[in-house]
């Protein structure tokens, strides 16, 4: 299991959903949890529509990024249909609102970073959905 940082401890919904997971997709999942929990240090895990997450700290903060799992593939959403069409997500999969990959093909960090950069600019700017 991914260590984390002391300040961020995994919610019980969030917990309950990993452990259902299939072994190969759970380490997958938790290895992506772990790198997003580095990256926004002091954001507040949560459940929203159905998947597991990260909101911005305060009161109404605005969902950054979730992750999911589906039988066949992982995927992951900012939580926005305006961030994923601005970058360059190859080879992966996209829909507008997300990237699909598995867990023998990660997320690369670089490409990961830069979802997350621009979900934060866009969330900076006061657009995007407020869920």
């Amino acid at each position: 299991m991914a260590v984390l940082p002391k300040m961020c401890t995994m919610s019980a919904d969030v917990e309950a959903y990993l452990a259902r997971l299939p072994d190969d997709q759970r380490a997958a999942m938790l290895g992506l949890r772990a790198r997003l929990v580095a990256l926004l240090p002091n954001h507040i895990e949560v459940m929203s529509y159905a998947m597991p997450g990260l909101r911005a700290p305060g009161p109404k903060g605005k969902m950054v990024i979730g992750y999911v799992a589906f039988a066949k593939h992982l995927g992951i959403y900012p939580h926005s249909g305006s961030v994923i069409p601005t970058l360059d997500c190859g080879p992966f999969k996209t829909s507008k609102s997300g990237v699909l990959f598995t867990p023998d093909q990660p997320i690369p960090q670089a490409l990961l970073e830069a979802i997350l950069r621009t979900r934060q600019a866009e969330i900076a700017a006061g657009c995007g959905r407020k869920a």
